[in-house]
Parts: structure tokens; C-alpha cells; sequence
């Protein structure tokens, strides 16, 4: 076994990337304070082939050095807007026929390993502020809240880490 080249990686070019068929999943992106979890979150919907990122709030926007860093160039890949208004941004991805799943520690929130996926709907998901969360309203108006089981002592996950486990268990799930 050997590590493969960047040559034999076959990745796509930002052409290629912006002509691919994508999956039908957005990020919604609700106060995230962390330039490093937006730049993150870019990079993870490049990978996973995310049809549009969604920055609302106080979330910073491309371009920036600190979302650069760990964006790797996804904000040339990626389609992205930025709306200040949450709520208003999330009144129309359900207008739209996008299911909401806000990605949160809620009281009847449904454990990931338990939340089946339709694979011919879409899904908007949306993940808060790294102090304080979604905003209650957005849950609210969640079709679900879905919650990643964690064991240790700080059930606290980074966005950046959070956003890759939802969408890679989402798409499996999804393509079965």
C-alpha cells in the first residue's frame, strides 16, 4: 500500500466542480463567530459536493485570510450568499421544499444514528454560534433537530468537526 499522489487524486477544477451535479444539501451558517469554522465549513462542502452555503448573521464572508486558511480555495468552488437575516433566509429554504434540520443539543432533538434521511428531499442544516447556539426561532421552525451522540465530558463538538459528521452520515445514508 502507498499514499496516493495529488496527480492521482483525480480532482475536480473549479469548472469542473461548478458543472457537477450536487448534492441537495445546504449549510446554513447562524452567527458562527470562528472565521477558521467558516473557512472549515467551505472546505468540507467542497469535498461532500454541498450545493450552496448560506452565511447569516454576524458570520464573516470571503474574502478573508482566516477563512482562507482553512478554506483551501473551496470560496472559488463553492457557491455561497451571505443574508443577514436567519430567519428569513430559513422561511425560504422551507418555502423552497428544503427540510430544516437544526444541529443542536435540544430536549427532543433525534440522536443521528436514529434520523433516516429521504434521499429525494433536500436539507438545509444549520449550525449556530459556538457560545450560544442556533437561535431558538430557527428551532422552532426545525422539521427536526438532530443531535450527534457524544460520551466523553464536554459534549461539546467544533462546528468545523460537526458539519463533516452530519453531511458524511447524511449522503451514506442518503445513497443506500
Amino acid at each position: 500500500m502507498r499514499k496516493l499522489k495529488n496527480e492521482e487524486l483525480n480532482r475536480k477544477s473549479v469548472i469542473d466542480f461548478k458543472k457537477a451535479e450536487k448534492n441537495r444539501i445546504v449549510l446554513v451558517l447562524d452567527n458562527v463567530r470562528s472565521l477558521l469554522n467558516v473557512g472549515s465549513a467551505f472546505r468540507t462542502s467542497d469535498a461532500f459536493l454541498v450545493k450552496k452555503v448560506y452565511l447569516c448573521g454576524i458570520t464573516g464572508t470571503p474574502p478573508h485570510r482566516e477563512i482562507q486558511k482553512t478554506a483551501l480555495g473551496a470560496t472559488e468552488s463553492v457557491d455561497w450568499v451571505y443574508e443577514e437575516d436567519v430567519i428569513a433566509t430559513v422561511h425560504g429554504l422551507k418555502k423552497n421544499g428544503y427540510s430544516i434540520l437544526a444541529i443542536e443539543q435540544a430536549d427532543q432533538s433525534t440522536s443521528l444514528e436514529n434520523f433516516n434521511p429521504d434521499p429525494d428531499s433536500g436539507y438545509a442544516l444549520v449550525f449556530g454560534n459556538e457560545v450560544f447556539g442556533i437561535n431558538d426561532e430557527i428551532i422552532q421552525m426545525a422539521d427536526d433537530v438532530i443531535e450527534i451522540p457524544q460520551y466523553g465530558t464536554k459534549h461539546s463538538l467544533n462546528i468545523s468537526v460537526s458539519i463533516g459528521i452530519i453531511i458524511w452520515d447524511l449522503l451514506t445514508k442518503m445513497k443506500k
